[in-house]
């Protein structure tokens, strides 16, 4: 089984749980990890190259998944459009780059740990979920964990790292630290502005972002 591993921190406390998971299970022997940024992460999936993966929601429509994902309740810190003359995308990203275009805010989507990065050093931005959430009083929905087959495990996944607080090593946390150049205690706090439980609203913010989408297609075909 190969599962799609995106190394950003904002599921840092997944890649801890999955850890114990497979240690504690049959899936110890056979669980084997694809690395890569959320849109090559999506095309490996949508080939069937993965097994299962937090796949971005604008891909994840069609696809099989569990109530689970990566949820903005408010602001997210690590989703942002920065000041730019032109409107820039983010190669690592599908879903925030069409996220900006439904709120038409203009300049460079930045996504992942350079987007904290640049966060933390109080330089202007625009947060998308924050604007998101104002506008529709939804959470954003930005990935979902999608499957092709095992539903029974996967909803064994959901159900086992939803009804419990993770706590990550501090070993763990110094590795992630070294690698992002973020400190422990900003990741800590990041972590906060993550829920990771696709519930009822976060249902309706989901579907009115696909709804939002269509209108957008619409709009660049007319």
């Amino acid at each position: 089984m190969i599962f799609g591993k995106i190394e950003y921190l904002n599921l840092l406390p997944f890649h801890v749980f999955m850890k114990r998971f497979t240690k504690s299970s049959q899936q110890s022997m056979s669980m084997h990890y694809y690395r890569g940024v959320p849109a090559k992460t999506n095309q490996k999936f949508i080939s069937k190259k993965v097994d299962a993966a937090f796949i971005s929601s604008i891909r994840a429509k069609k696809q099989k998944h569990v109530n689970m994902g990566i949820v903005a309740r408010g602001e997210v810190l690590s989703v942002l459009v920065i000041p730019n003359e032109d409107n820039v995308t983010d190669t690592e990203s599908e879903t925030s780059n069409v996220l900006a275009k439904i709120l038409d805010i203009k300049g460079e989507v930045l996504i992942g740990d350079k987007a904290l990065r640049y966060y933390l050093q109080n330089k202007p931005h625009t947060d998308l979920a924050k604007i998101w959430t104002q506008k529709y009083n939804l959470p954003f929905v930005f990935a979902l964990l999608c499957y092709h087959k095992e539903r029974l495990l996967y909803k064994k996944i959901e159900n086992n790292f939803l009804r419990r607080k993770v706590k990550i090593p501090r070993y763990i946390l110094n590795e992630a630290s070294a690698r992002t150049k973020i400190a422990q205690e900003d990741i800590l706090n990041y972590l906060k502005y993550i829920s990771y439980s696709v519930d009822k609203k976060a249902q309706k913010g989901l579907e009115r972002f696909y709804k939002e989408a269509k209108k957008l297609e619409h709009k660049a075909k007319a």
